[in-house]
């Protein structure tokens, strides 16, 4: 039997590391002629972390065939400049990386690398080697249209991408069916010429590929899948929904907060949560319990304390949520809410108590969203999740809109103001009372989602389109 060995390079951010173990293990589950050797580069921000993700749902199966090899950290990434701090990392392990993959290639060959969309530098040390690579795309296939777009704007037309900051430009894009207003942009492409440049190259890196894997769904983004089969990119694959739906199970927080869930009647709950970096100053909490208080909704909000200023670092818990939140608010919304740190998001959405999410639109959480069938009011915060809220609200039809070009980068300073309790409280009256096409879509995209995966579903068939590749990389 033809053996094929893969090593799998993730970024370190939470997100990408879970989604990319993730994906092995759906892999290694398909097949019985796959190896992968996934290689954790070290960031100290992320640290908490990535010591115990990877073994949170391998199965049997890839505990045998997928081994985990960490890197030793080399130097903090809190002295960098924000746009240059996967760069630095990549840089620094590129050497490492390239030991690792000569020890396989030597002692079994090696079939593929599969780098993480931020580590496309990485796809340098396949080619020096002569080892093919794929992307593993943890965003949206809108969002990858998106970045070959602006790709070929600055490439073939000459222009600069910095430009679109603080315009009314609309975009017209291929991978989206409506024209993209500059303003939900990704801060990274608009601030500086420097860092719109690191980001453009991972697009050119895309494309000397075998292939790139997205964590999305044909019937999800329909529009986006066929914009890119037009023969001027490499393959694309759609394989998702890849979620880790065991991920916080288990655990006092877990039971009591579910336990609590267990006691609401039926799509009563607004459940707010804003990801792993994700957090608010004291002045936008008020706002944000004042908003609760008004709409009169039963709540489960996720509330982080932002991390001191100037610091990267993953926001913690609150020893004591009264600090921050209005004076008598836990006593007024006893039994109507429940204020917690850490969420287990996925077993949350799933719960039958819970009618609406207020989100950030990291697209893991709007993948786990529509897994569940639960409605979104989109409010993101960083990265690329303006323009997931753009498409989960204008193109997928799956969310309400809080305010989409709203900016709070924990990396970068913003002069944005926060949004009043009215704001607030619109969104979440909207995405609780919809009983319309709303609430109808992301009922018709649980079970959408639910088919791709099944065998014969089309994500499914992509996989396994996938793995022959791979494969007759062994040739």
């Amino acid at each position: 039997m033809k053996k094929a060995e893969l090593v799998f390079i993730p970024s370190p951010g939470v997100g990408h590391l879970a989604s990319a173990v993730e994906m092995a293990n759906l892999l290694i589950c398909r097949d019985e002629r796959l190896f992968i050797t996934v290689i954790i580069m070290k960031a100290p921000i992320f640290d908490t972390k990535t010591s115990t993700i990877h073994t949170q749902s391998m199965s049997e199966d890839a505990t045998s065939r997928v081994r985990f090899i960490q890197l030793p950290q080399k130097e903090s990434s809190s002295e960098h400049k924000p746009g240059d701090f996967i760069a630095t990392l990549i840089e620094n392990n590129k050497t490492r990386v390239r030991d690792v993959a000569v020890g396989i290639q030597t002692k079994n060959g090696l079939a593929a690398f599969v780098v993480d969309m931020f580590c496309s530098e990485m796809i340098d040390v396949a080619d020096e080697l002569g080892v093919p690579s794929y992307v593993y795309f943890t965003s949206s296939a809108g969002f990858l249209g998106l970045m070959f777009h602006l790709q070929s704007i600055q490439d073939d037309q000459s222009k600069d991408i910095t430009q679109f900051k603080d315009s009314d430009t609309e975009l017209s894009v291929p991978s989206f069916a409506n024209s993209v207003p500059s303003k939900v942009l990704p801060s990274l492409v608009l601030d500086n010429q420097d860092e719109c440049s690191m980001f453009l190259a991972h697009a050119r890196r895309f494309r000397r590929t075998k292939g790139i894997m997205v964590n999305t769904f044909t019937e999800l983004e329909s529009h986006a899948v066929k914009s890119l089969s037009d023969g001027k990119t490499p393959p694309v694959y759609p394989v998702g929904p890849v979620l880790n739906l065991k991920s916080g199970e288990g655990g006092h927080q877990s039971d009591a907060i579910l336990s609590w869930l267990d006691d609401q009647p039926l799509s009563s709950v607004v459940f707010l949560c804003f990801g792993s970096m994700g957090s608010f100053g004291k002045e936008q909490v008020k706002e944000i319990a004042d908003a609760l208080e008004r709409s009169g909704y039963r709540f489960l909000w996720s509330l982080r304390q932002p991390p001191p200023k100037g610091k990267v670092e993953l926001p913690k818990e609150y020893e004591n949520p009264r600090e921050v939140l209005p004076e008598g608010f836990l006593e007024r919304m006893s039994g109507m809410g429940k204020v917690i740190g850490w969420a287990p998001q996925v077993a949350v959405l799933s719960h039958p108590a819970v009618g609406g999410f207020v989100s950030h639109c990291g697209w893991n959480s709007t993948l786990e969203s529509v897994w569940c069938g639960v409605p979104m009011a989109a409010w993101p915060l960083y990265a690329e999740q303006q323009m997931n809220a753009f498409a989960n609200v204008r193109e997928l039809g799956i969310a309400v809109e809080i305010k989409m070009d709203y900016r709070k980068d924990p990396r970068r300073e913003f002069n944005q103001v926060p949004l009043t309790a009215e704001e607030i409280e619109t969104g979440i009256r909207k995405v609780m009372m919809d009983d319309g096409e709303i609430r109808k879509k992301a009922n018709e995209m649980k079970e959408k989602s639910r088919e791709a995966v099944t065998e014969g579903g089309s994500s499914y068939i992509f996989l396994g389109r996938l793995i022959e590749d791979v494969i007759k990389n062994m040739d």
